[in-house]
């Protein structure tokens, strides 16, 4: 049975359950954040069981021993360690909620990363104090996917990227060793190609132990520009057509994440 999982954030709340030392037994008391979380809203009882993570890899397993004093006992601790081949999705901003919609089912499949991308044909703008609050929302969305998938990682949000800035990305992922793939209407890599440049890639990472990026870019609701396009694969990236049906933008991306999450062995 998996039991409900609530992150902590221990750069914020006061509390000594981030800490390696912690065993089975303990009897720790856990923030305000998660005790109104799980305790009035979820109503979780006496003898109930939770699961609580820093969103680092750390997962503790523990039973409610006093709700009213927010008291649980550990019956469990483990660190995951993080994948060393990762999975980014580079979102363009698109109305509608969409851009948000694509992040929270990427986070329930399994992304390590998250970059919002202002496209050129993005409706959406993030300027000024409104980027600060979307960026928050987003946080908000990628910590409410990670606690509804039970993850122990909580992905990562980058800063919101340009256009030209993901051209520099593609060319740095050629010196590193990384995988950059554009989903596109009109391109002629395949998707079997984009698989066995995934594998090959994952394979060196086992090999040498050095940690690589898979980085899926999504435009937006008009699609991603032939000016973009080009700029994209002349600095390395890989475009491709994922299937015949056009995809929304809260869509694209989740698809070809979780294709690759399964020719990576991530579901099994």
């Amino acid at each position: 049975m998996t039991f409900p999982l609530f992150l902590f954030d221990p750069e914020i709340d006061e509390t000594p359950i981030s800490s390696d030392e912690l065993h089975s037994g303990w009897v720790i008391t856990v923030p305000e954040s998660v005790a109104r979380h799980a305790f009035k809203a979820m109503r979780l009882g006496e003898g109930d069981r939770l699961q609580l993570s820093d969103g680092r890899g750390l997962r503790i397993l523990a039973t409610v021993h006093d709700p009213q004093a927010r008291q649980v006992t550990v019956d469990e601790v483990g660190r995951e360690p993080a994948p060393v081949t990762r999975l980014a999705l580079i979102q363009a901003l698109a109305k509608s909620g969409r851009d948000e919609q694509a992040i929270e089912t990427a986070t329930e499949i399994g992304v390590d990363e998250v970059i919002p991308w202002q496209a050129n044909r993005s409706i959406v703008q993030w300027k000024a104090a409104k980027e600060t609050k979307a960026a928050a929302k987003w946080r908000q969305v990628l910590a409410a996917a990670t606690e509804q998938s039970r993850r122990a990682w909580l992905p990562g949000l980058e800063s919101k990227i340009t256009s030209r800035q993901i051209v520099e990305l593609c060319r740095r992922a050629n010196v590193h060793g990384d995988l950059v793939i554009v989903l596109h209407q009109d391109a002629t890599d395949t998707w079997d190609e984009i698989e066995g440049l995934s594998r090959e890639l994952a394979d060196r990472c086992l090999a040498d132990g050095r940690a690589r990026t898979i980085n899926v870019v999504v435009g937006p609701e008009g699609g991603i520009s032939e000016d973009e396009i080009a700029m994209f694969v002349e600095a390395g990236a890989h475009a491709v057509v994922l299937g015949t049906n056009i995809m929304r933008a809260s869509t694209a991306g989740p698809v070809a994440l979780a294709l690759l999450a399964r020719s990576l062995g991530r579901f099994s």
